[in-house]
């Protein structure tokens, strides 16, 4: 009568590590050579503890040590031969390169790539939209030089920065990079690798007018905010077009002088009604209409609302180590966490909102529940026991 109509063979953990190839730990294994001073907690060990770390949201290496010890005659499933004491896993955090798990990320990034791309809901207004953004998380000591003065009592909190670029339709990061919290935002955009024909967009911090002088020579496009100081001179003001919104207040060319470099932009004010505010645009392409513009800077918010669902889901705030590369493993398991589960999501027919979801999987971490099947039709349980004749209807209470 209790029987679940949702019953597997295997806990939640096991069936999201069906997404991670072996291959990939492999490829992985043998390009950074990451086993070579490891007898028993290798790569794949340290990988899928500290995902079950990440999920499950302990806060320290001791209560993460405790809660494997009590998992004892499921740890089978998740391959792992031996539980990780606590000193085993502060050594690897500390240790073992977070190179190796940005390999293990932008391997599985590679192989969902074209399905989140294929799957997304989104209708953009441009192809191949890139968006730039850079996110700071609060450290508990000055590992990485935060932002700011030192004050005169106590000491300075650090920080690191996570410096993203994000294809819109896929939604995952295709590229980050760390640095303290003090570095500048707009060093980032040397690191770019971007296609030919292809848009940028970032807000106005990113501001670095030999690398838009170098964009333009290459047929690279970008759409960004003016800086309020910013200082330019009006060339050519364009005919608003009949299709062009009432929102679209000014299209004008301009000519900034920037030291040595001399660029000539397209600059639009655009009235927001809903925030009741004239927003500045610049950009290097011409051809647009001005709304599209503006429509192309408005997908920039993307990237906060994935920054915004990794420390609200995954919360980086209690790190399982006291050094940067400790720091970068648990960023990077978090960000594997967050491919997994909007490919879940992604395949899920019905809709969820993503943090109910995770909240789901994150209580039933170990519970044997076939997943999919589950996700699919949740109140089936509920609906076989409202519909069955009242002589057959089993009693609630």
């Amino acid at each position: 009568m209790n029987k679940s109509n949702n019953f597997s063979g295997q806990p939640i953990i096991k069936q999201l590590l069906k997404l991670l190839s072996p291959s990939i730990i492999t490829r992985t294994v043998s390009d950074h050579n990451s086993d070579r001073y490891y007898k028993r907690f290798k790569t794949y060990d340290h990988l899928v503890t500290m995902l079950y770390a990440t999920l499950s949201g302990v806060s320290s290496l001791r209560e993460l040590s405790t809660i494997l010890l009590a998992c004892e005659g499921r740890i089978g499933h998740l391959n792992l031969k031996h539980f990780p004491k606590r000193s085993t896993l502060s050594d690897a955090n500390k240790n073992r390169s977070s190179e190796v798990f940005a390999s293990i990320y932008y391997a599985l990034f590679k192989t969902y790539r074209s399905f989140l791309s294929d799957s997304s809901p989104l209708s953009l207004p441009v192809k191949h939209l890139k968006i730039v953004d850079s996110t700071t998380i609060s450290l508990f000591s000055d590992i990485l030089k935060g932002v700011g003065r030192n004050p005169i009592d106590g000491k300075k909190k650090g920080g690191i920065k996570m410096h993203t670029m994000i294809n819109a339709l896929e939604d995952v990061p295709c590229l980050v990079r760390f640095s303290s919290a003090a570095t500048h935002d707009h060093t980032f955009l040397k690191e770019l690798n971007l296609e030919k024909g292809s848009f940028v967009v970032f807000d106005k911090a990113y501001n670095d007018y030999l690398q838009y002088l170098q964009w333009t020579e290459n047929d690279i496009y970008f759409v960004t905010r003016q800086k309020d100081n910013a200082i330019y001179k009006s060339i050519a003001e364009f005919d608003l077009s009949d299709t062009a919104s009432d929102a679209v207040l000014k299209d004008e060319r301009i000519r900034v002088h920037k030291k040595e470099t001399t660029i000539e932009l397209r600059r639009i004010a655009y009235w927001d009604s809903e925030k009741e505010k004239v927003f500045e645009f610049i950009t290097n392409h011409f051809e647009l209409e001005p709304d599209k513009i503006a429509s192309i800077y408005k997908h920039r918010w993307q990237i906060e609302t994935m920054f915004k669902r990794l420390k609200q889901n995954f919360p980086l705030k209690y790190f399982l180590g006291d050094n940067q590369n400790a720091i970068e493993i648990q960023i990077w398991c978090g960000l594997i966490i967050q491919l997994f589960m909007l490919v879940i999501q992604r395949k899920t027919k019905r809709k969820w909102a993503y943090s109910n979801m995770v909240s789901m999987i994150r209580f039933h971490l170990m519970t044997y529940i076939d997943l999919f099947k589950f996700l699919e039709d949740p109140n089936k349980k509920w609906k076989d026991l409202t519909t069955k004749p009242p002589d057959k209807q089993l009693t609630l209470f």
